[in-house]
């Protein structure tokens, strides 16, 4: 199931652990669509202990969608951040 944190805060976290990259690319794409105005950043949380598969997924299908203007790798491995629209 994935973890949906409230946008009040102007960051989604989506946790995606656990699923196939299918699921996964529908939960995050549903996410991007449905962002409010409020929300600047989406945080995936694919993990990085089980492999890569998800993470490269996120990084490379996610790169083309309309709504994305860049990607960010954190500090974390296992995090992946969507930028929706620039902060400031």
């Amino acid at each position: 199931m994935a973890k949906i944190d409230s946008p009040q805060s102007g960051i989604i976290e989506v946790d995606v652990h656990g699923m196939t990259k299918r699921q996964a690319y529908f939960v995050i794409n549903q996410r991007l669509n449905s962002a409010g105005y409020g929300v600047y950043r989406i945080r995936v949380i694919h993990g990085f202990h089980g492999g890569t598969e998800l993470r490269n997924m996120v990084r490379k299908d996610f790169k083309k969608h309309p709504k994305v203007k860049r990607i960010e790798w954190g500090l974390n491995p296992g995090d992946t951040d969507l930028i929706i629209r620039e902060l400031f």
